[in-house]
């Protein structure tokens, strides 16, 4: 019941254009149930020319219609019949067009809400959920999943309130014709009611197996397309294949479960319905020929009950699609009720631009507890304008200390603190303001080169950005493509070559013109010649600047005012260049192994 409630929480705010809707519902639903009424003048008075005989029991204004109707001539009564249904048609269809139009507008309004916040709370969620979560799957939930969604909305509340309508106007009029046989429909309810209800429930299992499923097949794609290259390089494509195949037969056999079930609603709902057809069969058929009423009121009242099959039948599918949804909209909130591990306070404060130094006093980090630490009692100062490194071996802490600066996570113990101040008191802007980015991991967006390099920064101008360009390296081959800085580099740079990426990724950190450099092998990609180029802007780049540069080579750190040498998470040694080769151990084995010693 709570899931179900919160699935509803998504019409709040639209509860004027709701209503409107269901209004219109209800006016539909109306004429679908009286258009039955016509058939008693039609087949009584009309075309067999007898009189409407109805039971004694129904109320005076009914038995003073009857009468009226009694007295008016088939010939005169006809065109009337014919103004009057033409009439009700127009507003029955003016009125279904009305409803379809407002709950089509209400899902895709709902839905367009839901996929925003999503991608809102995505976004503002902290790195250490992306480590948890795969990339497919949160794809999955922004687009599968909110299908599974509107589907509910646009077919499901729709069905929902209109057939209970329909159903209510069908009993209503059953009633006033005959309350006992009419108590029959009562029955159907309960007898139907059961099935659904386990149908129902197994399909709750069922979807959410199969959203599941299509998150793996979305994480699967991703990988896959985005990592075209790996697999033709080591000859996989059939490997793939097959894992995708597995995944997508797995995902056809739920859907074909769940097909099934849905598939059991309507001839479940259909053979039940004719067992009571044939019932009130019995029961008026006695009195029709016995003349107690006419046959017009009787093909009113039968199909006044059989209407009703057809709206529970609905209801039935309305049961499944909720059902869907409801499992969609666990996953979904999955993600809406996740915490955000790094959150900027309310009276967080702005941070003015670096004036002395940044400052790692006793800090402890790890990504999870189960992992153990990551970083162990890390105490290093980086003064205004120094050039601090950071080596190690592989997964020794490098990047994630650098991590750290912007505050892209907190540490577990211990504070950053820029001219004193907690960076937990700063607001996120102020913060990554002052400092740029290159990372090992070239990241671009399927957008022109323009767009990548003033990426942050839309109203930079062409003069500008071409100036970054020329001091990365960049221009030249910027030139030479088709449309130069206009020219799509395809998705993640696909059509560049990992040193033409870097150098843009490096044009973007130049253009930002921070006081503060983060540099994660940023010369990683490039050539010897190109690495020398790009080095020597960098000298100039980092000229007054605060830079802290993670590197594996050596050779690009070796100027450095301060060196902090990383293992397993621990600072083994700090110093200049030449200090290190006496005092530190690892970093003198990391000298010789590069240098070949």
């Amino acid at each position: 019941m709570r899931n179900y409630l919160k699935l509803l929480e998504f019409l709040k705010g639209h509860r004027k254009l709701f209503t409107v809707a269901v209004i219109t519902m209800f006016v539909s639903s109306f004429f679908e149930v009286f258009q039955l009424s016509l058939l008693v003048p039609m087949t009584d008075r009309i075309f067999n020319n007898k009189q409407i005989v109805i039971p004694n029991n129904l109320p005076k204004i009914l038995i003073d219609i009857v009468h009226k109707l009694n007295g008016i001539e088939p010939a005169t009564l006809f065109p009337m019949f014919l103004i009057g249904f033409a009439v009700m048609m127009i507003l029955k269809n003016i009125s279904i067009f009305a409803y379809q139009y407002f709950m089509n507008d209400l899902s895709q309004i709902i839905m367009r809400d839901i996929r925003y916040r999503l991608y809102e709370k995505i976004q503002n969620l902290s790195l250490d959920y992306f480590s948890k979560k795969r990339t497919g799957e949160l794809i999955s939930r922004i687009t599968f999943d909110t299908n599974v969604i509107e589907n509910a909305i646009s077919y499901g509340v729709t069905d929902l309130f209109r057939q209970i309508f329909i159903i209510i106007m069908c009993v209503i009029t059953a009633f006033v014709i005959d309350p006992k046989a009419a108590f029959i429909v009562f029955i159907i309810f309960f007898v139907i009611a059961f099935p659904m209800g386990k149908l129902g429930k197994k399909l709750r299992k069922i979807s959410k197996g199969t959203q599941e499923k299509m998150a793996d097949i979305n994480t699967l794609l991703l990988e896959t397309i985005s990592g075209v290259k790996l697999v033709k390089a080591f000859c996989t494509e059939d490997y793939e294949k097959n894992r995708f195949g597995s995944h997508n037969f797995d995902y056809y056999k739920l859907r074909m479960k769940s097909i099934i079930r849905l598939s059991l609603v309507s001839p479940l709902t259909e053979l039940i319905g004719v067992a009571f057809g044939i019932t009130i069969l019995l029961w008026f058929g006695q009195r029709l020929m016995h003349g107690e009423l006419s046959f017009g009121i009787f093909i009113l009242f039968f199909g006044a009950i059989m209407s009703i099959i057809s709206p529970v039948k609905k209801l039935g599918n309305v049961n499944a699609l909720t059902q869907q949804a409801l499992a969609a909209n666990t996953r979904i909130y999955e993600i809406f009720d996740a915490e955000v591990s790094v959150k900027e306070k309310p009276e967080a404060i702005v941070l003015s631009e670096m004036k002395d130094r940044i400052v790692l006093k006793d800090v402890d980090f790890h990504y999870y507890k189960e992992s153990g630490l990551v970083l162990h009692d890390i105490n290093v100062e980086i003064r205004k304008g120094e050039l601090v490194a950071i080596v190690g071996p592989t997964g020794t802490g490098k990047t994630t200390l650098a991590n750290l600066i912007p505050r892209f996570y907190d540490p577990c113990r211990g504070t950053v603190q820029m001219d004193g101040i907690d960076l937990k008191d700063v607001t996120f802007l102020s913060l990554r303001n002052q400092i740029g980015i290159v990372t090992q991991e070239t990241i671009l967006f399927n957008d022109t080169v323009r767009a990548n390099i003033c990426y942050g920064h839309q109203n930079a101008t062409q003069k500008e950005i071409e100036e970054a360009a020329q001091k990365a390296y960049a221009h030249q081959f910027i030139q030479k493509m088709p449309q130069g800085y206009d020219t799509i580099i395809g998705d993640r740079g696909f059509r560049l070559s990992g040193g033409e990426k870097q150098r843009i990724s490096i044009a973007r950190a130049i253009l930002k013109n921070p006081p503060i450099l983060i540099l994660d092998e940023a010369t990683s990609q490039l050539d010897s010649e190109s690495e020398k180029y790009i080095q020597d802007a960098l000298d100039k780049l980092m000229q007054g600047r605060t830079v802290i540069a993670i590197a594996h080579r050596l050779s690009t750190i070796q100027k450095a005012d301060k060196i902090v040498v990383l293992d397993q998470g621990r600072i083994v040694g700090m110093g200049r260049h030449e200090q290190l080769l006496k005092t530190c151990e690892l970093y003198m084995r990391l000298h010789a192994m590069q240098f070949h010693l």
